[in-house]
């Protein structure tokens, strides 16, 4: 009996610590960019993975180099908005949290997101300030406002000297 016991004790304290593993946030902040790639993968546990292009510049080279973060989700509503994200180009924040230990089932990173945000309603091909139709009010009268475009932004030629 008292072996019986023991194995009790033991396994609880083992299921206990891989709870905490798996279960307690590491560490939790947030990356932006522009998702590049998200797919549900998996042979046996099926799992919403993504790859987020941060961007970056190398002081180094002086050069852009593209940093990618490597995420998770295990929220279907998140990986909504993902899917959306990235069917319209547009760019997101991403809010994760990075556990200590990672099991089979929950991903194949560390870092699993939990809330996205979007930067911008700009999707591909559209100008974030320029091109759209500004309202102004008319003082005076009472008829609606008729849009006006927005200016034309001149575009300036710049010299480069070799």
């Amino acid at each position: 009996m008292r072996f019986f016991t023991y194995l009790l004790v033991f396994v609880l304290l083992v299921l206990g610590v891989l709870f905490l593993l798996t279960g307690w946030s590491y560490s939790d902040g947030e990356r932006a960019g522009t998702v590049s790639k998200f797919s549900r993968r998996g042979y046996l546990f099926k799992t919403y993975e993504g790859v987020l292009n941060v961007g970056g510049f190398s002081g180094e080279t002086g050069s852009l180099t593209p940093q990618f973060f490597d995420f998770s989700v295990k929220d279907d509503a998140v990986a909504q908005k993902i899917t959306e994200a990235v069917k319209t180009g547009q760019r997101v924040t991403l809010h994760y949290e990075e556990k200590i230990l990672r099991l089979p089932w929950n991903g194949e990173t560390k870092y699993y997101i939990t809330d996205v945000e979007f930067v911008g309603q700009t999707p591909y091909g559209q100008q974030p300030f320029g091109g759209q139709q500004q309202v102004h009010p008319q003082p005076g009268t009472q008829q609606p406002a008729q849009p006006t475009p927005a200016p034309e932004s001149q575009s300036v030629t710049a010299d480069s000297v070799l």
